[in-house]
This record gives C-alpha cells, structure tokens and sequence, in this order.
C-alpha cells in the first residue's frame, strides 16, 4: 500500500503555512519502515489542482492544512475523514486556498480519490503582510498534529522511527527552499 503525507499551505502567510513546515518535518525527523508499504511525504504547497496525479497514485492520504472553526480559538487541532467533516469544521481546503477543497471534491467525483484524512488546525490569519514567523499556539499545536500523523503511519503497521531529532522551528527556517523538490 502506498501512503502519503501531503502538507498543504501557503508558507508566506505565518501560521498558514503549517502543512509544508510539518511534511517537511516529518519527512526529515521520521524513517518509516514496513515490508508492505511505502510512506511518502510531500510538500504541496499552493498546487492544489497540480497534485491530482500525485493523490490519485496513493491507496491512502493524510493532509496536513487549516481549518476554519466555528467557536474555535487559534491553535485547536482537529482529525477527520474527507467524507466526514464534522459540522463545527467550514473547512475549505484550508484558511488561504480554498482551491484544495474543490481539488480533492473533483477527485472523488471522477471515482478517484483515496481514503483521505485532514489533520488541520486553526491558524491565526493574518491580513496582507506576509511572514515567515508562526503563533506560539500553533508551534504548541504542531506537537499533537505530529502525534496524530505518526500514530495515522503507525496504524497501518508501519514503525515509525526517529532518524533526526529535529523542531518545528528549525525546519520552518528553510521550508522556502525545499518546495516540492
């Protein structure tokens, strides 16, 4: 089986860029071994309609993005299904690209789409300025999201194992250069 973590988000934008800074962690903090599946992790960034061939390659999705929540304070983390998006959640793909949403509801019209999970949270959005510089409650949050990622890996038996002790905040300093190298 083939798995992917894609992290989506606009990276310019502080806490909206939570999802490359996370798949870049998770890929540079975390080996994944199984003798029966592949785990990849990608950084996907604003493509959102230019990832299709890629989501439609993997038997399992997990996306790490924002979300929007009614009565929700900045920093709460939230897991659900794709196909179960709880009523409180006005997840639109996330905060800054709304165009995820439609991208993954094409997918699934064509027939397409894999088993997809979201792990958002609820970022603080800041208006036109741009920064690279993340909330404290969201660097707080990143710590369950990650444990919530793994433990996702973890239930299809795959071990999960720490091959660089690295932070949020050193992997978000270059998340710019990396991309979807």
């Amino acid at each position: 089986m083939k798995i992917l973590v894609l992290g989506i988000g606009n990276i310019l934008f502080g806490d909206e860029g939570i999802g490359p800074h996370l798949a870049n962690l998770i890929d540079e903090k975390y080996e994944f071994v199984s003798d029966e599946h592949v785990v990849d992790v990608l950084d996907g960034g604003t493509l959102a309609q230019r990832l299709i061939p890629i989501i439609t390659d993997y038997d399992n999705v997990l996306l790490i993005d924002c979300v929007n929540v009614a009565d929700g304070e900045i920093g709460d983390v939230y897991s659900f299904d794709f196909n179960d998006v709880p009523e409180c959640i006005t997840w639109n793909g996330s905060a800054h690209e709304v165009e995820m949403l439609q991208t993954l509801q094409m997918i699934e019209m064509l027939g397409d789409l894999p088993p997809t999970k979201i792990v958002g949270v609820i970022p603080y959005v800041i208006g036109e300025n741009s920064t690279f510089s993340m909330t404290a409650e969201v660097l707080k949050a990143s710590l369950t999201m990650e444990q919530v990622i793994t433990k996702y890996i973890e239930d299809f038996g795959v071990k999960v194992l720490i091959k660089k002790n690295v932070t949020l905040e050193e992997v978000s300093k270059y998340t710019y250069l990396k991309g979807t190298q």
